[in-house]
């Protein structure tokens, strides 16, 4: 029996049950892991239900029990389950563990009683035998005449039954009798708390099964194994059955809990197109997209949940090979991926087959369009599964002669696709659309997803229209920039990066691509970027000024404005905002995703918007600052907005907070807060007097007043550094910018001391970690692109310009195949981690570019 053999509705409810938190997977012996058979001392557990219950028990977070009538003894003998499965006979009075009776002297004498009268009751019966257990014994009748049976029972009814002190359970051609409470229903409960489960399972095919059934509530699953009435809520016909059950139950748990092969993150490709953003695999798998907008919910969340939270994918085809069909199939590795220079036009080629995707320009704010040019000389194969809401909402669609609609969903969607003949599967939750494409060479196949319209009708534009008006903006874009000599086309990807994580309709500037991207594979550092920093906005904004466009920082700016104008005063400024520039709902978990590579939890929302970190006035002066240099002149409207950060520091300058890393632990006073307190204030002194601007008289104490208290208290002369907070001795490489913003000179001792212990005990080959403290959370990350370009620029400061090629070369060396770099790099497992694209990766890479070029 197959998986597609259950009902669709016991798979739906099977694959739920899979991602809960902690399952209790429990179930019968006899009839259930082993066919019933005429000698009970023969009934074998059939080997496929062995396998998943040892795979089962084996897996985190995951308990197998089995429930049994049987002697514990016995149970464990013919089971031949691991000691990993719980076992429970005699109907929950014998536990493997924890649970064992102690009889006292009264309750033995009893039970000694009940054996000596149920072998004078069955004496000379043929086909009747009794079963002795430590608290109860059995009165097995299957092998029994029915005349037989039925006068037996009777004269145990009658007779043994009826005494006080034992209790009775009926079963199919068994009745045991026990001088102890036995409930199979009570074991079941007695497991269900000691492990703390969020959901359970519970297979069975006799009557005493049905205590445990009517234990079953919430998210739990019943299962009755053969005919008869029960409780349960899914039957299914045998053994056979049951080991397909728990087959499923264990890949589907599997999955959840550790992910598919998942590609690795530096080698994910961006589409964007200044509303939003979707992520490619190397082989063209569309596997991460939002909508309506790039902080909404996932439509494809392949990237965090495997293919049953969404994908969008071409291949070739794989047929048989040419020896009777019992070939190995064809690889379908492409030859390679790569952007159209200058855009973010992704395409991935095989050797006869090519895949071109974009996001279409120009169209409505309210819509996403995924445009997928398919063309070559072979078969490809599709396969289009959208899954809203992060995979929450059943989809359904229905395949017109134009393509398909999506239905369910409270975002209109289709996929317009004339010509292609689609077939439509259903996993019992979720429609899921395949076609195979017969492709030549001077006949493309275009398929269009649209989100936010029920329009299956043509474009006005065609096809080629629209890529060359995608291309063209993003090109055009680009060569007006002013690039370094430096890693030129490197520096370009990063500048578009850039580009595509800003939002034209708010000028909000997402820190990242992605949510929940691990800092540690399979830890729980999982955060969600795809918000507005005011720091990591307004650096990304500084870095497309330095070549040379100004536009993302107006508009960056100008939402930075309209923020402004909702609070009551600008120090009650948060660190991040939403894209619109509202504030955020509260972080949840979607924990029915089993993450990156099993990485958990998932997270949307971020509570750091409730932080206090005061370092982000200092970028967004240094912004206006920036900006104003390249126009030659400082906007009214932006000096409001550097007076409004200087007056907020001015207020809460003191203060401790929870400085630039985040930390979810008391606040501190950090070094890097500090720091960037007095940089808000040196470059609103100097812009005043570049532009002619009244400067608040006290700004220039204030600035006084911050850089003494920084080197009195940032300096810990037993370290020979600037630290992380006055109330430590730890490091952290964020303390470099007391050198790199001015506050101290470069070739100041302490600086270039400061340099060297970071360098000495944050560094790792090519990259440098923010810290190693213990901030409170479980596990590690990996070092931090943008604090080893820190380091490249505090070597170039001090003159150590060997070392920062070097790192610099490094870093690009981390880079993916398609320029692309995310937050952080492991070099122990040498592989790329956090989210990604990373804003703050790459604005540091343009920045150590312009500094190695000078």
């Amino acid at each position: 029996m197959t998986a597609e053999a259950l009902p669709a509705e016991l798979r739906r409810t099977i694959v739920q049950l899979a991602r809960t938190p902690r399952l209790l997977v429990a179930c019968d012996y006899d009839g259930t892991l082993a066919p019933i058979v005429g000698d009970p001392s023969q009934a074998k557990p059939l080997p496929e239900s062995v396998h998943a219950m040892r795979s089962l028990a084996a897996l985190s977070a995951t308990t197998a029990a089995v429930i049994s009538g049987r002697a514990l003894r016995d149970l464990a003998t013919l089971s031949r389950l691991p000691a990993e499965v719980h076992l429970v006979g005699s109907h929950g009075s014998e536990f493997d563990v924890g649970f064992v009776h102690e009889l006292d002297p009264d309750i033995t004498h009893l039970r000694t009683q009940l054996q000596r009268s149920l072998q004078d009751i069955t004496a000379g019966q043929p086909g009747v035998t009794l079963e002795a257990k430590p608290a109860s014994v059995a009165v097995h009748v299957r092998r029994a005449d029915p005349e037989v049976s039925e006068r037996v029972l009777d004269a145990v009814r009658t007779g043994p039954a009826t005494w006080e002190g034992v209790q009775v359970t009926d079963g199919k051609s068994v009745m045991e009798l026990a001088v102890v409470e036995t409930d199979k229903g009570n074991a079941f409960e007695a497991l269900r708390h000691q492990i703390g489960c969020t959901g359970a399972i519970f297979l069975g095919d006799d009557v005493t099964d049905e205590k445990v059934f009517s234990k079953l509530h919430g998210p739990d699953l019943g299962i009755k194994v053969g005919e008869g009435d029960t409780l349960a809520h899914y039957r299914v016909p045998d053994t056979p059955g049951v080991a397909t059950v728990l087959a499923l139950l264990m890949e589907e748990r599997r999955t959840w809990l550790y992910g598919e092969q998942a590609p690795a993150i530096e080698r994910l490709s961006m589409l964007a197109n200044e509303r939003t953003v979707a992520l490619l695999t190397p082989d063209a798998r569309v596997t991460w997209m939002c909508h309506p907008g790039p902080d909404s919910a996932a439509v494809f969340a392949d990237l965090l949940g495997g293919r049953a939270a969404g994908h969008f994918s071409v291949l070739p085809a794989q047929p048989q090979q040419e020896n009777g069909g019992n070939g190995a199939p064809r690889s379908t590795l492409p030859l390679g991926q790569r952007y159209v220079p200058g855009t973010m036009t992704v395409e991935t080629r095989w050797s006869r087959l090519m895949v071109t995707d974009y996001l279409e320009h120009g169209g409505d704010s309210h819509r996403t369009d995924l445009i997928r040019v398919i063309e070559g000389s072979t078969r490809a194969a599709v396969e289009f599964a959208p899954r809203p809401e992060f995979g929450q909402v059943p989809v359904r669609m229905t395949a017109e002669a134009e393509g398909i609609r999506v239905h369910g969903t409270s975002e209109p969607m289709v996929l317009y696709s004339p010509s292609v003949k689609w077939r439509i599967t259903s996993d019992g939750m979720h429609e899921t659309a395949h076609a195979e494409l017969d492709l030549s060479e001077d006949s493309p196949v275009v398929l269009e997803l649209r989100c936010g319209t029920e329009t299956l009708g043509s474009s006005e534009l065609t096809e080629r229209e629209r890529r060359s008006i995608a291309n063209e903006y993003w090109s055009e874009w680009a060569d007006q920039l002013r690039l370094p000599d430096v890693e030129n086309d490197l520096v370009v990807r990063s500048a578009l990066t850039l580009r595509g994580l800003c939002n034209t309709d708010t000028g909000g500037i997402m820190a990242a691509a992605t949510t929940s991207l691990p800092e540690e594979i399979g830890g729980v550092r999982n955060w969600d970027y795809r918000y507005c920093w005011l720091r990591d906005g307004a650096m990304s904004a500084r870095a497309l000024v330095s070549l040379g466009s100004t536009a993302e920082a107006e508009a960056f700016l100008d939402w930075l404005h309209r923020v402004m104008d909702t609070l009551p005063g600008p120090e009650r400024l948060h660190p991040l905002y939403s894209l619109a520039g509202g504030t955020l709902g509260p972080e949840a978990v979607i924990d029915t995703l089993p993450g990156y590579a099993g990485s958990r939890p998932v997270r949307v929302g971020n509570l750091a918007d409730q932080q206090v970190q005061l370092d982000v006035f200092g970028p967004v002066v240094e912004l206006a600052t920036d900006l104003a240099m390249a126009h030659g002149k400082l906007r009214d409207a932006d000096w409001e907005l550097v007076k409004g950060m200087a007056e907020a520091v001015e207020r809460r300058w003191f203060e401790p907070d929870h400085g630039i890393w985040e930390e979810r632990d008391v606040p501190r006073h950090h070094v890097y807060s500090k720091v960037m307190c007095w940089v808000t204030i040196d470059r609103a002194i100097k812009l005043a007097a570049h532009y002619d601007r009244p400067a608040e008289p006290n700004w220039v104490q204030l600035r006084e007043q911050i850089a003494e208290d920084v080197l009195k208290n940032g300096w810990h002369p037993d370290v020979q550094a600037f630290t992380t907070a006055y109330e430590g001795s730890d490091l952290d490489a964020a303390s470099l910018h007391v050198g790199l913003s001015g506050l101290i000179d470069p070739s100041d001792e302490r600086f270039k001391s400061t340099v060297t212990a970071i360098e000495s005990e944050l560094r790792s080959g090519s990259t440098v970690y923010r810290y190693r403290r213990d901030d409170g959370l479980p596990g590690h990350e990996g070092g931090f692109h943008l604090c080893a370009t820190w380091l490249i620029e505090a070597y170039l400061l001090i003159g150590r310009r060997t070392e920062a090629e070097e790192l610099f070369q490094q870093i690009v060396d981390n880079a993916g195949p398609t320029g692309l770099l995310s937050e952080e790099y492991d070099p122990i497992a040498e592989r790329s981690l956090g989210n990604h694209p990373q804003a703050y990766s790459h604005l540091g890479l343009i920045r150590c570019a312009q500094l190695l070029a000078e």
